[in-house]
């Protein structure tokens, strides 16, 4: 699957299968339901699972626990538009 194809899963009730966990938090953090992104990112120990976690708490406005979170996954703080970072992390994933 590439960017494209992810961003118009969108369209659907439910994520496309076999979607990893960091990716299918990214797919309900687009939909809108930060819990379940957040339960989904916090579930998976992977540096990748950190870096949506990371993402998420930007979302949430909380950039002192998005910095923890970002060093956990071994990435920079991020500081560009949410969307630009969400479409980022999300073509590294797939």
């Amino acid at each position: 699957m590439d960017l494209k194809a992810f961003r118009d899963s969108l369209e659907a009730d439910q994520p496309p299968a076999g979607l990893s966990p960091p990716l299918a938090a990214l797919w309900q953090a687009a939909k809108g339901d930060w819990e379940a992104a957040h339960r989904l990112a916090q579930s998976d120990g992977s540096a990748e699972g950190a870096w949506v976690h990371a993402y998420l708490h930007r979302v949430e406005g909380d950039e002192s626990n998005a910095g923890y979170w970002y060093r956990r996954a071994g990435k920079t703080h991020a500081k560009t538009p949410l969307d630009e970072e969400w479409a980022a992390i999300a073509g590294t994933l797939l």
